[in-house]
């Protein structure tokens, strides 16, 4: 290598550099490396020694480099400031000393084993640099399609040669109907790309929903320019699949563009994935209107929402029920993924049965509770009331409102169910004092009836005990265990008391046994309103937090505390 003439050099890293694909300035840099490890082993692996080749001219220069230092700890790449100025006048601690080496002879046995050295070492630098580029190159293009040639089939996973790197299509990526063979031409999605030892490792899918997202792209223009927009995709990849579009030009239609004329676009989409039947869906902000349309082909008679659980009932007609739920509840299960709603389909026989089971039982719970007539606890079901306690603190405008009742009648019943709450509340008072607790708990402000029976049954039975809880204690809260988040339950949780109440109840029951002062409560509630403020305000000072934790520490209680965060 070293006896090549200049130009020979360049040649070679050229002719290296445009076959694979790299900067011939790594190709030079590794063919100074390789000549800097065969020059280490000719004159001693202790020296520096440091090789560089003009990426112009090809000259190359070969020297041993030695640090100017105060104090030499190796001699062998260090020198005394003194020594070092006999050899460059005026040389200070940091300068290097270069004494130029001549150049290697390969000839002999030692020669042919420095070549043999210096070409692995180049081999593997530039085989780097080749790992190198190839991740870069396919790091940029996760997220998009790419079209290969089956290199060879391994396990039931394909190989494909993607031109200057290879991927893989594991078989849970495979459509089912996927039966690919060496040469065979392949289009697939880039899913990942891991940077490994044995060099990039590019992972394709043809399951993927973005897979036929990317292909409605290519094949519907206004999807391409952002005209429609792909809102959600859902897949059970080779038999069905679902996908909600969305135009934001109201002259263009959706549907019928990604449909295209006589069906050319969503059936060329089809013929890539194998003859996956697809369902275009019109993409709505509302999730009532877009779980309708994700139902489709079936008709929907009724939708019961539910915000809180994150759920909705569909009720469907009883010949409908079949193709709502699908084969295998396929379509269902689609629309589910489509929306990112749990759907439960009923019929509107079931419907109409559970409704009357649940009129029945209200009316019962009126009849037994208050001792009404039959008509009158069916007219309180039929008007919306669900337990006593509605009934009790229902407003005088929603009496006069009931129809077929007359208003003193309708303050009769009120009255009752008041009487029924009060024994009811009396009850519960019976049972903890029964189970203990002391009279300064049971009139403790801020507590109703059933709180205090729930804290009695908890062992919560003196004011002492309740001031000495922390607000997780009476609101739930999360906690950290071996690294997992804990939920941690509240005593009062189930009365949907927050975080911020409970500390109250706690703050004023540390006042009456005397554990904090008046002036320590009024100060710690101005520092928390004003942490509040300036929380939502996006700007806390940090000393102030840190200043609010110290005062809070002091009482016990945290200022920071919200419902749901680690303690």
């Amino acid at each position: 290598m070293v006896s090549a003439n200049r130009l020979e050099l360049l040649q070679i890293a050229d002719a290296v550099a445009r076959e694979k694909g790299i900067d011939r300035l790594i190709v030079i840099e590794a063919m100074e490396d390789a000549i800097q490890k065969a020059a280490r082993s000719r004159y001693g692996a202790e020296y520096e020694i440091r090789c560089k080749i003009d990426p112009r001219s090809g000259e190359m220069s070969l020297a041993r480099i030695r640090h100017v230092m105060p104090e030499v700890e190796n001699h062998f790449v260090e020198i005394l400031v003194e020594d070092a100025q006999k050899f460059k006048p005026g040389a200070v601690e940091g300068d290097e000393i270069v004494d130029p080496l001549p150049p290697l002879d390969f000839s002999g046995s030692f020669g042919r084993i420095a070549a043999q050295t210096a070409k692995q070492v180049i081999v593997q630098k530039v085989r780097e640099a080749e790992r190198d580029q190839q991740f870069e190159e396919y790091c940029d293009r996760v997220d998009s399609i790419v079209n290969g040639t089956v290199k060879r089939v391994e396990y039931s996973n394909v190989i494909v040669d993607l031109g200057r790197a290879e991927g893989v299509i594991r078989r849970d990526q495979l459509i089912r109907s996927d039966a690919y063979r060496i040469g065979d031409r392949v289009r697939c999605y880039v899913m990942d790309v891991r940077r490994e030892a044995r060099g990039p490792q590019i992972f394709l899918s043809r399951t993927h929903p973005q897979f036929m997202a990317k292909l409605f792209a290519q094949e519907v223009p206004e999807i391409y320019d952002g005209v429609i927009e792909i809102k959600a995709v859902a897949r059970d990849p080779g038999s069905r699949a679902k996908i909600g579009v969305i135009s934001h030009d109201d002259s263009i239609d959706p549907v019928g563009a990604c449909v295209g004329m006589r069906g050319s676009r969503v059936q060329a989409v089809v013929q890539e994935l194998g003859g996956e039947k697809i369902d275009i869906i019109p993409w709505s902000d509302d999730p009532v209107t877009f779980i309708v349309n994700a139902l489709q082909p079936a008709e929907v008679a009724k939708v019961l929402l539910d915000e809180d659980a994150e759920r909705i009932e569909v009720v469907v007609p009883d010949d409908q029920q079949s193709l709502a739920i699908g084969r295998r509840g396929q379509n269902v299960r689609l629309a589910s993924q489509l929306t990112g709603w749990d759907i439960d389909i009923t019929t509107e026989a079931a419907e109409s049965e559970r409704r009357q089971k649940i009129f029945a039982e209200r009316a019962a719970l009126f009849m037994n509770a208050l001792g009404l007539e039959e008509m009158t606890a069916q007219l309180l079901a039929t008007e919306g009331f669900e337990s006593v306690d509605e009934l009790a603190y229902a407003e005088d405008e929603e009496l006069q409102e009931l129809q077929g009742l007359p208003l003193e009648a309708a303050e009769a019943v009120r009255a009752k169910a008041l009487a029924h709450l009060a024994a009811e509340d009396e009850a519960r008072l019976q049972h903890a004092r029964a189970l203990g607790m002391q009279e300064d708990v049971l009139e403790f402000e801020g507590l109703s009836a059933p709180m205090l029976e729930a804290l009695a049954e908890a062992g919560v039975r003196t004011l002492q005990d309740f001031a000495e809880m922390a607000d997780w204690e009476l609101a739930g809260g999360w906690s950290s265990h071996n690294g997992r988040r804990v939920k941690d339950e509240g005593v009062l949780e189930k009365f949907d008391i927050s975080a911020e109440e409970a500390r109250s109840l706690i703050i004023q029951a540390r006042a009456a046994v005397g554990m904090i002062t008046a002036e320590e409560i009024e100060a710690m509630h101005a520092a928390m309103a004003a942490a509040a403020a300036e929380a939502e305000a996006g700007d806390l000072d940090a000393e102030v937090e840190a200043g609010l934790e110290v005062e809070a520490a002091e009482a016990g209680i945290r200022p920071d505390a919200a419902p749901g965060e680690e303690r």
